[in-house]
């Protein structure tokens, strides 16, 4: 495919596996690179004073990052971006290991922000309360854009096509018959199809997490260094059976969400 880029277009990423934060530096040296002054919005603060705002304390703020838990070097990722002048932010996966309070925070920060936010996420109440419209992945290379959130492309969706086929079975058999046939009661989820269901968002994380680590190591050259081809494929072709397992995961997810 190809990319038209907008002028003066100014991005700002949010990595999910925070390759942008240095393990070995503090907190307030990530964020402000050795400077005690950080610019938001085109103004300057003490980068203690803003790491405040996500929740460090100034003691906190001074420790190296590789001594905060996951959803601190989240949270630090955050702060990190919102230092950045940009006009597009592309997030992949910022609720991950957040606490509620910084899930507060992010949201309100996105919805404050006054750029363009393409928004990678699972969390649905997120999307709902943030986004404005949807691109959906719907299989054969088609891409739509739906209006609002993700409960607002449930709305607007096509009916999945075992939907419309017995709805056209039942149009016929009505046709064909002088009273037609009382409906059928929608089978509810068994225990084990809703224990499945709970299952699987962990289940759906745990893949994503090996599937993101694949790719790290695919994309680092050492792996290509050692002459060994065969562990090159095995990733490979590791990270394509990933692909098929969540992709027919979120088939199933669906279906169950759907009867529930």
């Amino acid at each position: 495919g190809t990319i038209r880029r907008g002028t003066n277009l100014q991005v700002a990423y949010f990595d999910q596996l925070r390759a942008q934060l240095n393990p070995e530096w503090t907190v307030q040296d990530n964020v402000a690179e050795g400077s005690d002054q950080v610019m938001v919005d085109g103004q300057p603060r003490h980068v203690l004073s803003y790491l405040r705002d996500f929740l460090f304390s100034p003691e906190r703020a001074r420790q190296p990052v590789k001594a905060l838990s996951g959803g601190e070097r989240n949270r630090l990722l955050l702060a990190k971006l919102f230092t950045r002048p940009a006009n597009l932010l592309v997030l992949d996966e910022p609720t991950n290991d957040l606490d509620t309070e910084t899930l507060e925070l992010l949201e309100s920060l996105l919805v404050e922000f006054s750029g363009t936010i393409l928004l990678v996420s699972h969390d649905r109440a997120l999307l709902d309360n943030v986004v404005t419209s949807s691109l959906v992945f719907e299989g054969d290379g088609l891409v739509r854009d739906y209006v609002g959130g993700y409960e607002d492309w449930l709305r607007q969706r096509d009916p999945p096509p075992s939907t419309a086929a017995v709805k056209t079975a039942g149009l016929t058999q009505a046709a064909q018959a002088a009273t037609p046939a009382p409906k059928a009661p929608a089978a509810k989820l068994s225990y084990k199809e809703a224990k499945e269901l709970a299952e699987l968002p962990a289940r759906i994380e745990a893949m994503e997490a090996e599937q993101g680590a694949l790719q790290t190591r695919l994309s680092d050259p050492a792996l290509y260094q050692g002459g060994d081809a065969a562990a090159v494929v095995t990733v490979r072709a590791r990270l394509a059976e990933l692909e098929a397992q969540l992709a027919a995961a979120y088939v199933r997810w669906e279906r169950l969400e759907a009867r529930r």
